[in-house]
């Protein structure tokens, strides 16, 4: 069993938005460290461009400021960077390595989720060895470019109804569309420019907590 997680407020980092804090390293940690003292309960660094080196270099820093706070860190599509990095998961795409074979290299205590963008995908994907489900884009995003059609909260809740396994919904969102996202029975939600390129992470991050808790 994978060790436990809070997808409430779930932070994917973009390395264009985080940029604007700092260099390197640093923007991204300033961002992550913000976010989490708002509550974000869950942190996923996505970097599409960068190479393995970089992206290990930055799991590990992200992991040495969220591991004594108790927060998992997720490494975007990935398996061998988390692996290197010591991550506490994987979150995969549709084309990216299955989540049978994911599993079979991060073993049983990691966490793994898996992007599910409407109920025929759902219906194709290999769900063994997956813990949560990334749902969406429930808003059209600017920050994936190969994101889906969105999917509303409507497409959220076809998708809680066929599974047991816990969803967050991801695309688009900001404070004003969690209450529609967890009535649709998502455990959370999944955030990249509501708290990436806002100008106080903390306070944003707050809001979205908020929002969540009031949802439920």
């Amino acid at each position: 069993m994978p060790k436990p997680f809070d997808l409430s407020l779930y932070l994917v980092t973009d390395p264009r938005l985080v940029a604007a804090r700092g260099p390197g390293t640093s923007g991204l940690l300033a961002t992550v460290e913000a976010a989490v003292r708002g509550g974000a309960t869950l942190v996923q660094l996505r970097d599409p461009d960068a190479h393995g080196r970089v992206l290990v270099e930055q799991a590990r820093a992200l992991k040495v400021l969220l591991a004594p706070l108790g927060i998992p860190l997720i490494v975007n599509d990935r398996v061998d960077v988390a692996v290197a990095a010591d991550a506490d998961g994987v979150h995969l795409g549709q084309d990216d390595m299955t989540p049978a074979d994911a599993r079979a290299v991060l073993g049983p205590r990691r966490i793994l989720g898996l992007s599910v963008g409407n109920p025929s995908e759902y219906a194709a994907s290999d769900l063994a060895g997956v813990d949560y489900l990334g749902v969406g884009p429930v808003k059209a995003t600017g920050t994936k470019a190969d994101a889906g059609g969105a999917i509303g909260a409507a497409g959220v809740a076809a998708i809680r109804a066929l599974t047991r396994l816990p969803i967050v919904g991801i695309g688009g969102l900001g404070t004003a569309d969690v209450a529609d996202v967890i009535r649709a029975g998502a455990d959370g939600v999944a955030v990249v420019s509501a708290i990436c390129a806002a100008s106080d992470p903390e306070q944003a991050a707050r809001a979205l907590k908020a929002a969540v808790t009031t949802a439920r």
